[in-house]
């Protein structure tokens, strides 16, 4: 086998490797940043007891909340207004 083929081969592999590397570390990278945002996601909306007859459902996102009475939730006023 000629050194320039023997060469040739070992800068091919090492180039592959590093290629590989890089892809995977992509990947990886891109699944941390897609759980961030699911857990972002699962945590939007805060359940609140105010009493036994009283619950409400808070909105983190937009800020709205939701008040069950009797059973049926119905979108409240906002508590700034």
């Amino acid at each position: 086998m000629s050194k320039f083929l023997v060469s040739f081969s070992i800068l091919f592999l090492g180039i592959c490797m590093v290629i590989s590397s890089w892809i995977i570390s992509q990947s990886l990278n891109s699944k941390k940043d897609d759980a961030v945002k699911i857990q972002e996601e699962n945590n939007r909306y805060e359940f609140i007891k105010m009493s036994d007859d009283y619950n409400v459902i808070f909105d983190k996102q937009t800020g709205e909340y939701w008040g069950s009475v009797q059973g049926r939730w119905e979108k409240q006023s906002s508590i700034s207004n």
